[in-house]
């Protein structure tokens, strides 16, 4: 009788499938590509899941309540507030009644804050940016300073405003009427007409650095050679900003200027900072006209559906504007 060899293992070759060395099972492999796929995903998910708990849930619930008569008197059990359907949206939209006038006056006076606001920001921030984009002594130092009101907390800078425009002893008035004697009498800044022009220089104050940044940013991309060309064929600085510069900025300038418009058409910081939940007729945003519809008049069911009307002019508003500069980009691109 023949005693047979063992069979000889080979070892390069690895543990038997479903075993590891140590004898116990192997973990599953997880391909390869599926790793590839799945894990930016999963990287996301804890910022889709606070994105959902912040945002779409409370916009849900505001939908919600848009179509309950949800007043004071159902505040503690909004649940059996009962459903009115559209009559919320009608009531907001009866231009010739109280409700809707003053939504209306609250409206225009919206559009003209941020056309002001978002216009007068995009033009200091774009002559900053130029002026800052050669190199020069100082340029560094200067950049920083341009950068202070958009880096100060948003309370900070508009309390420290709202003391500037105090009548008595505010540094505005002071400067004005005191050093200056350009008024006859100290105005009231922060009381009829006078506290759109106080919103609107806070608002500018704050927003232009950030335009400032953006576009310094894209002024970066921008070959010097284009500009050296330019000059040696006799092109002067403002041709070289007309064809060159400003051309070269328009991909930056169509997303600047759609979040400055979203930013300060929805700003609601500021005004409550600076006039409370009261501010004065010239100066009624309607991001506050909505929080006094809500949480001063305790009628919810109507500034929620005033909120719903304001999500949808501004989706309105962002699909003409994406509309039209992606056509003038495809024209541009022909």
């Amino acid at each position: 009788m023949t005693a047979t060899a063992p069979p000889r293992s080979d070892p390069e070759a690895g543990p038997p499938s479903g075993k590891s060395a140590a004898g116990g099972r192997l973990r599953p492999r997880i391909p390869d590509r599926l790793r590839r796929v799945g894990l930016p995903y999963l990287l996301l998910l804890p910022a889709l899941a606070l994105e959902l708990l912040i945002h779409i849930v409370p916009m849900f619930f505001g939908i919600l309540i848009s179509f309950k008569g949800l007043t004071l008197f159902f505040i503690r059990h909004w649940d059996t507030a009962p459903w009115v359907g559209l009559d919320n949206y009608k009531l907001s939209l009866q231009f010739n009644k109280t409700i809707g006038k003053d939504l209306l006056h609250s409206f225009w006076i919206t559009c003209a804050f941020t056309i002001l606001s978002v216009g007068i920001s995009w033009l200091i921030g774009s002559a900053a940016a130029i002026l800052t984009q050669d190199a020069f002594r100082g340029r560094a130092l200067l950049r920083t300073i341009f950068l202070v009101p958009y880096a100060l907390p948003v309370y900070t800078a508009v309390i420290t405003w709202t003391f500037m425009f105090q009548q008595d002893t505010g540094l505005v008035n002071h400067v004005l009427h005191d050093q200056l004697h350009l008024t006859s009498d100290k105005p009231f800044w922060l009381l009829g007409n006078n506290s759109f022009w106080a919103l609107l220089i806070v608002s500018v104050w704050k927003s232009w650095p950030f335009a400032f940044l953006s576009l310094m940013a894209g002024l970066q991309n921008i070959p010097r050679e284009l500009y050296e060309a330019a000059a040696m064929d006799g092109a002067g600085v403002w041709q070289q900003i007309r064809k060159i510069t400003m051309p070269s900025l328009r991909p930056v300038n169509q997303v600047l200027v759609l979040v400055l418009f979203l930013w300060t058409f929805n700003d609601f910081n500021t005004p409550y900072v600076m006039f409370g939940q009261s501010p004065p007729d010239a100066a009624d945003l309607l991001s506050v006209h909505i929080y006094q519809s809500s949480f001063v008049s305790w009628n919810f069911g109507t500034g929620s559906a005033m909120s719903v009307l304001l999500l949808l002019f501004l989706l309105l508003v962002t699909a003409v504007y994406l509309l039209i500069t992606q056509r003038k980009r495809g024209d541009a691109d022909v």
